[in-house]
């Protein structure tokens, strides 16, 4: 195995495991009822304990939108 290759299974392992810290998240709130989507205008509005958090073109994007402003990660603030 040669160093792309290497570097290419990392890249895949750590996308692996913010999607499973990303849907982890959803379901823990989608358990509590406290988060909330709708599509509208062709796009996605996300709320989390009734306070909206995230508008994106892709209900992805506007979940991990969600989650990264709830978590203060957001970069474009």
């Amino acid at each position: 195995m040669n160093q792309i290759d290497i570097v290419r299974l990392r890249g895949l392992a750590n996308a692996n495991e913010e999607d499973a810290a990303l849907w982890r998240w959803f379901s823990l709130l989608l358990q509590d009822s406290r988060i909330r989507w709708r599509l509208t205008n062709d796009t996605w509005l996300v709320s989390v304990d009734h306070r909206h958090v995230a508008t994106e073109a892709t209900f992805d994007e506007a979940v991990r939108a969600a989650k990264a402003r709830i978590e203060g990660t957001d970069k474009r603030r």
